[in-house]
């Protein structure tokens, strides 16, 4: 692993913990010297450990410079400097899924307090991705299917309602702590989707994203005002797509579609967690957008192989699941299921009704799997220019190999495999 590589993973993992710990210490209305320092830290890591080696904790590193550098900023308020020169930097170190992390309470309540009710709801995700999870502007804008600058705006006016209304840092009590449950739980939804599907980059998964949104999904499941049936529903959700994480890229990381991929490749124990997960999420009478979309992963994930899975039972949650959550991105997956059920002609008419959707105008997967479905249907000429006009919408590098070779195959009269979400 490259220094730079090193960097990013440990960013990626101890950047909540830094976050957090420091803004407990000096207080919401610091969150911008927060995150300046933090990222900081992130610089000096890159500068320095390519020529001095790696520290022994570089977790426990990283944290000290944060800390430091934000000690020197601050020199002329002593208290502050007082409660930022008590934080214990060694256990920055201690990090435990199973609930050991001394800073666990600290994340929690962080991402709580970004989703506070007080913010307006996309604000919540955009800050607390931005803040929490260390999301960069165009990450989260990619998510939202929006513009950077409409995500930066929101973002700063998050953090000044955060400072004006003086919200505290802290997990909310009892009911005002379920309460706020939904916008937490989205963010999760979205920081697993980001790493599962990176935006950016060269590759086509950032594992460290999804662990990061199943080891706070564990935080929540575990706490007991939080461990609700929606909460078991998305961390099963997670647990049973990272699954198949291993299995989605070729040695050469190209992107595999479901019925490419090497099912012995997938991770059994974590597929057995997730469908107990599932099972604790049955409990009570509400069912989420969470539960259906984890029993949509657990039909594939129980399927012996992709002639196995049963598609009709799958397309029944999808429209249990539209009716629930009507956003185009599950109308786009509900046609696919079409197909594989009805045919491609039937699963085309389905994406013909969503080729105007503003939200789907700069996402690459409706061309794509458009591409797919004409060419299954017998017309690879039509398919080519689907997959041309996905070409010229913004996907990450692996996306972008995967569709270079289905352009090569039809204009060699190969047939692609079947276009199935991987």
């Amino acid at each position: 692993m490259t220094v730079q590589n090193l960097v990013d993973h440990l960013f990626r993992q101890s950047a909540a913990q830094m976050v957090a710990a420091l803004t407990r210490a000096l207080g919401p209305d610091r969150l911008d010297l927060v995150e300046e320092v933090v990222q900081d830290a992130l610089v000096r890591a890159l500068e320095t450990w390519p020529y001095r080696g790696v520290p022994q904790n570089p977790r426990g590193w990283l944290f000290q410079v944060a800390r430091n550098r934000a000690l020197d900023l601050l020199r002329r308020e002593s208290s502050l400097g007082e409660k930022l020169a008590a934080l214990p930097v060694a256990e920055i170190d201690q990090h435990s899924m199973a609930g050991g992390d001394p800073f666990a309470d600290d994340e929690l309540a962080m991402v709580f307090m970004c989703c506070h009710p007080a913010l307006p709801r996309e604000a919540q995700i955009a800050l607390t991705l931005k803040t929490v999870c260390a999301f960069s502007v165009n990450e989260i804008a990619a998510a939202f299917l929006a513009e950077p600058p409409t995500i930066a705006q929101r973002i700063v006016r998050a953090k000044r309602t955060i400072v004006d209304r003086g919200i505290p840092l802290e997990l909310p009590h009892q009911s005002a702590l379920r309460d706020r449950l939904e916008p937490v739980l989205e963010v999760l939804y979205l920081l697993f989707s980001e790493g599962y599907n990176a935006h950016e980059g060269e590759g086509l998964v950032r594992e460290e994203l999804c662990n990061e949104a199943i080891r706070m999904g564990r935080l929540l499941a575990h706490h007991p005002e939080t461990a609700t049936p929606a909460v078991h529903a998305l961390l099963a959700l997670m647990l049973l797509q990272a699954s198949r994480l291993s299995a989605r890229r070729d040695e050469g990381g190209s992107l595999l579609l479901l019925p490419e991929q090497n099912r012995a490749l997938w991770n059994r124990s974590m597929i057995n967690a997730g469908m107990r997960a599932l099972e604790r999420a049955s409990a009570g009478d509400s069912i989420t957008s969470y539960h259906v979309q984890a029993a949509i992963a657990a039909c594939h994930a129980n399927a012996s192989s992709d002639d196995d899975t049963d598609w009709e039972h799958i397309l029944s949650l999808y429209d249990q699941l539209i009716e629930l959550t009507p956003t185009s991105v599950i109308a786009l997956n509900r046609a696919v299921a079409v197909a594989r059920v009805h045919g491609p002609e039937a699963g085309i008419r389905e994406l013909e009704r969503l080729r105007s959707d503003p939200a789907l105008r700069r996402y690459y997967l409706l061309p794509a799997v458009l591409g797919g479905l004409w060419y299954e249907a017998g017309r690879p000429d039509e398919a080519m220019s689907w997959y041309a006009r996905a070409l010229e919408l913004p996907c990450n590098a692996a996306e972008r190999r995967f569709l270079e070779t289905r352009l090569a195959q039809c204009a060699n009269g190969r047939e692609p495999v079947a276009p199935v979400r991987s």
